[in-house]
């Protein structure tokens, strides 16, 4: 969680009232995430990363 700054306004919380975004919309923001990080899922990982991964799928005693 991040501190709220203040000289900012706190974004508008979420709304069970608020409405679904379009179709259309939801297809031309899924596109454009897919293609922004096209590059960010064809790279290779990190050992780092590897290692940090392996962890996790290690089972806690």
């Amino acid at each position: 969680m991040s501190k709220p700054h203040p000289d900012r306004p706190s974004p508008p919380e979420s709304s069970p009232d608020a409405p679904p975004l379009a179709a259309g919309i939801r297809r031309h923001l899924g596109r454009t995430l897919r293609a922004h990080y096209a590059d960010s899922l064809a790279a290779p990982v990190s050992q780092r990363l590897e290692a940090l991964i392996a962890q996790l799928a290690k089972p806690k005693d």
